[in-house]
């Protein structure tokens, strides 16, 4: 069974930094893209950053570009999303994700797999 479990999360003030993990089970996590997606209240589900199975290509919602780094970790089956200059917009529950596919996409329902999410409060 494939499990994500998330964290890092917290409430942080604008203009600072926060680092999400997500640890991955049950599969084997190098063979595999992942993604971040992010649902702030009262809004749909939006794709925040994905990164390919070998790490070799990313991609960024042009929302976060320059500001968020994805990457990932195949040795300790984890994925990170490195969050800096931090915006009250930002504001949203944070999701990583999986699927079964190696190359990295933004495309939500390509996405099989979830993790149970972890907030982000940005103040002004």
């Amino acid at each position: 069974q494939v499990q994500l479990v998330e964290s890092g999360g917290g409430l942080v003030q604008a203009g600072g930094s926060l680092r999400l993990s997500c640890a991955t089970s049950g599969r084997t996590f190098s063979s595999y893209a992942m993604g971040w997606f992010r649902q702030a209240p009262r809004k749909e589900r939006e794709f925040v950053a994905a990164i390919s199975w070998s790490g070799g290509s990313t991609f960024y919602a042009q929302s976060v570009k320059g500001r968020f780094t994805i990457s990932r970790d195949n040795a300790k089956n984890t994925v990170y999303l490195q969050m800096n200059s931090l915006k009250p917009e930002d504001t949203a529950v944070y999701y990583c994700a999986t699927g079964g596919f190696r190359l990295a996409t933004m495309t939500e329902r390509d996405y099989d797999y979830w993790g149970q999410g972890t907030q982000v409060t940005v103040s002004s």
